[in-house]
């Protein structure tokens, strides 16, 4: 696929059930008690209002290290030595902004810009409480798979790789949801980026992928935690 064929998928407006219930912390922390993960961790996530997201596009898959090639040859940045049909990891924040911003440049001057973190969850969860499963630790591979490989996966409206196999950032600094309770940090000291990622990766547990998971990068090596990003972009216009 060409960089300027990106395979955009329509997300109409609708109504998000963001998040998980407060009451339901417990009962979420048990599912996944074999992770080890506490139970404060999932607080972050509560509560879970209806809020509307306006129609947006996003692409069906993540950024591949074939797209990310092109960019880097054209911006002095070095390439990645992996399938070109990979997602691309390693990328920073600012890096997939500068993606975004160049690629928007060569589409005729599209706004292609980072989800936000409540588009991220519309498209993959849609009107309904889905959880999602793709290339997580448990499967065994230990690194990316090619983009795509699970179709049995995707959300509701066709988007794949929501799921595992590769993080992803998202536009949205970290701040507790409104209502959020009392012991649930203002800000997330573990993390050295303060922007939100979704979706969960390779090396991750499945209780990173859920659809209302927030997490961050934890870890410097974006490599190894395996961080890339996906593309949005306004609806098309009717």
């Amino acid at each position: 696929m060409r960089v300027e064929q990106v395979d955009w998928v329509e997300i109409p407006a609708g109504v998000l059930l963001r998040g998980i219930p407060a009451e339901e912390i417990e009962a979420v922390a048990h599912r996944y008690a074999a992770t080890g993960v506490p139970v404060e961790w999932y607080r972050k996530e509560s509560p879970r209002p209806e809020i509307h997201v306006p129609a947006f596009r996003i692409a069906r898959t993540l950024v591949t290290v074939g797209q990310w090639t092109l960019f880097a040859h054209a911006t002095g940045r070095p390439a990645q030595q992996a399938p070109t049909d990979h997602p691309v990891i390693g990328v920073t924040w600012q890096e997939a902004v500068d993606y975004c911003h160049w690629l928007g440049e060569r589409l005729g001057g599209l706004d292609v810009r980072l989800p936000t973190e409540g588009e991220w969850e519309r498209a993959a969860r849609g009107d309904d409480d889905r959880t999602g499963l793709a290339n997580l630790v448990d499967l065994g591979i230990g690194t990316t798979t090619p983009v795509g490989s699970f179709p049995g996966g995707a959300g509701p409206f066709g988007v794949l790789d929501m799921s595992g196999n590769a993080d992803e950032w998202t536009s949205t600094l970290y701040a507790p949801y409104p209502g959020a309770p009392a012991d649930v940090p203002t800000t997330e000291g573990r993390a050295f980026d303060p922007h939100i990622t979704r979706g969960g990766a390779f090396r991750h547990d499945r209780d990173l992928a859920r659809c209302a998971r927030r997490h961050g990068g934890y870890e410097r090596d974006l490599a190894a935690i395996g961080v890339d990003f996906r593309l949005a972009a306004p609806a098309e216009p009717a």
